[in-house]
This record gives C-alpha cells, sequence and structure tokens, in this order.
C-alpha cells in the first residue's frame, strides 16, 4: 500500500489540481469481499495485458514520448464507480480504479475495454489537447469582456467561463476516440471489446446537452461495433 501524488487532471476539470490519493498497485490489489465477479488475480492480469498492449500501441503512434503506465486502485470504499487516466509528478499516465468500479464488471471484458479506453486518453493527448481549448478559450472570452468595458473581475469572471466552455467543446469527440482506439487495444489484448462494450448497458444514458461530458451510449457502442468489425469481430 502506497500514497501517490497525482496531477488530477481528468477530462472534465479545467485546472490543473494537486491532490493525494490513497492507492495501491494493481498487481498488489486484494479483494477484501467475496463479492466481486472478477477476482484480484484477474483484475491483476488485465492489468498486465491492456498496460502491455498500451505501452506498444502509444510508442507504435509516437504521439507523447511518456509510454510507461502505471494502473493502481483507489483504496477509497465511498468512492463511486469510477476510472480515469491521469497524470502523475513524473509526467507518467496513471489509470484509476475506484474499488467500486471493479466491483461493478460483471467480466474480464468489461474491465479490459475500461482499461483500454482510460489508456486511449493518454495515448490520443487528450489531457494537453483539453488544456489547450480551455486556455484559448479563455482567453478569448476575456478579451470580449475588456472589449465590453468590463472591469478586472469581470474579465476574470469571463475567463473562467471561457476556460470551462473551452474544455468541454470536444469532450464528446474525445471520448468517442477513446472508445475507438480502446477497441484496438482491448482487442490486441486478447480480450473481446463488444463483450466489454455491454457495460454501457447498465449505465444510464448521459446528458446529451452541449456541456455534457459523454456523448449517448448509443453512439458509443456503435462506434465499438463499427472498430470490431473492422478488426474481424462481430456480434
Amino acid at each position: 500500500m502506497r500514497r501517490l501524488t497525482l496531477l488530477l487532471l481528468p477530462l472534465m476539470l479545467t485546472a490543473c489540481v494537486a491532490n493525494t490519493l490513497r492507492v495501491q498497485p494493481a498487481e498488489e490489489w486484494q479483494q477484501d469481499r467475496d463479492d466481486f465477479q472478477v477476482e484480484a488475480a484477474t483484475f491483476q492480469e488485465i492489468s498486465r495485458q491492456i498496460g502491455q498492449q498500451a505501452r506498444s500501441e502509444c510508442l507504435r503512434r509516437g504521439n507523447v514520448s511518456n509510454c510507461d503506465f502505471t494502473i493502481v486502485v483507489d483504496l477509497n470504499p465511498r468512492a463511486p464507480a469510477n476510472a480515469f487516466q491521469t497524470l502523475d509528478e513524473d509526467n507518467q499516465p496513471v489509470i484509476i480504479f475506484t474499488r467500486s468500479m471493479i466491483e461493478s464488471a460483471q467480466n474480464a471484458d468489461e474491465l479490459a475495454f475500461v482499461m483500454g479506453h482510460e489508456a486511449a486518453h493518454h495515448i490520443l493527448r487528450h489531457i494537453p489537447r483539453q488544456t489547450v481549448n480551455a486556455r484559448e478559450s479563455a482567453e478569448i472570452f476575456g478579451e470580449l469582456a475588456r472589449l465590453g468595458g468590463a472591469d478586472g473581475a469581470g474579465v476574470e469572471k469571463a475567463q473562467k467561463l471561457g476556460a470551462q466552455v473551452g474544455a468541454q467543446v470536444y469532450i464528446k469527440d474525445f471520448e468517442l476516440e477513446a472508445d475507438q482506439l480502446g477497441t484496438v487495444i482491448t482487442y490486441k489484448a486478447g480480450y473481446n471489446p463488444l463483450i466489454g462494450a455491454k457495460y454501457f448497458d447498465r449505465l444510464p444514458d448521459p446528458d446529451d446537452s452541449f456541456l455534457g461530458t459523454h456523448p449517448p451510449n448509443e453512439q458509443r457502442v456503435q462506434i465499438v461495433v463499427e472498430t470490431a468489425r473492422q478488426l474481424g469481430l462481430s456480434q
């Protein structure tokens, strides 16, 4: 067990926030209850295989130089079902699964697909791309506020709004991009992304508003099916 200092940069945030989580490396994590449908040893194997395949895909594409993935478990028993990708203090990619997320999975393919999806966010540079979008939008909103005669506080408020809008503009596209590449990573790691994507069947359909963070589940499943078909998989 260890404490890991992370720069928490999930895709819904517009700023870099330092935080400390109590986490455990995937290879060391053990279940403390017997009601998990995927055993700890299986989760460890998924982490190893997805981590290796994600690293290979990351190096092959050459979009980023930091391709050494660390997969950890958030030990907070009250944390809701969630998985997300972030960066550690050395700018290396970290994928974090909450215990509830592992517990909610019905099979290894679902966990592998979620893990591949999160790895894809890093390979596709979604965090730095979102940061640039937020910064540029903040500058535009701030300048418009200045031209409109706003005072310092008004300009700052406009910049914050601009950063929020900029961070959200392409976020649904980012999710679909990660679903597509995540499907490839899952398949190449030896798991079935079509089975994995059935996790969407148990999720409520997200808000489809402009500032929503995820596209409709049907759209996400469609891109998984289309990508899987290109890989030779069919339902």
